[in-house]
């Protein structure tokens, strides 16, 4: 595939093999400098949000003053939340499909490029481009909602749940799962990839796919396989 490409650097969407790599990759942008910050190490997410998740729960508990149950409940409120917001980013925002020019584009930065290239190590969880300007969001939507002393927990099991989706959606393309329940999660997204566009739209967890009935079938496999086509 290299060989065909000779000298020419890679139109964007075009398949092509880094140096060493055992799977394809492709340009998401011609620009170099967007292109370089399309790719992420699969540590960072977790160098850059895990000191975080420490600023706000010591925080909580030493300037706050909350007590440990209080912190602990709505920890767990923003994990729940996380798993919420997961589903309906995948399933609402990025299958959101458009088949004009410009509609195929949005849909192939959003998410098209990692069904296309489901193996391509760099692109498995969320550059900090993207995450970085959502993590604010999400910050201020928070506190505004919450107010400052209870915001704060709530934002770190929120963020704890994105790293959980980030390391699972990770580990279930690149790593061997031999426990239940990462052979489980990992059948679950295996099978919205390969079988079932139409469900299995939660990654770290299934819980809303089972709330919204969007468990995905392997019945539907011919189907893809058709569309795909």
């Amino acid at each position: 595939m290299n060989e065909a490409l000779g000298q020419r650097k890679p139109r964007w969407g075009e398949p092509f093999r880094l140096p060493g790599a055992k799977y394809d990759t492709c340009r998401m942008f011609e620009s170099d400098f967007l292109e370089r910050f399309s790719r992420i190490h699969p540590a960072t997410p977790f160098v850059v949000y895990i000191p975080l998740i420490g600023y706000f729960l010591y925080r909580s508990y030493t300037i706050d003053a909350l007590a440990v149950s209080t912190i602990a409940g709505m920890f767990f409120a923003g994990l729940l939340t996380w798993t919420f917001s997961e589903y309906v980013l995948h399933r609402w925002v990025f299958h959101w499909m458009n088949q004009t020019p410009r509609g195929k584009r949005i849909h192939f930065l959003l998410h098209g490029v990692h069904h296309d290239f489901p193996s391509d190590k760099d692109r498995l969880v969320m550059p900090l481009l993207t995450s970085v300007p959502l993590a604010v969001i999400f910050y201020v939507l928070f506190h505004a909602m919450c107010g400052v002393r209870l915001g704060d927990p709530v934002y770190a099991g929120f963020v704890l749940g994105y790293l959980a989706y980030d390391g699972t959606h990770y580990a279930v393309h690149h790593f061997k799962q031999t426990s239940r329940i990462g052979k489980l999660v990992k059948r679950h997204h295996m099978l919205h990839h390969h079988a079932d566009h139409d469900g299995g739209f939660g990654v770290s967890s299934p819980l809303w796919d089972i709330v919204f009935r969007t468990m995905p079938s392997v019945k539907k496999l011919a189907e893809t396989k058709q569309r795909s086509a």
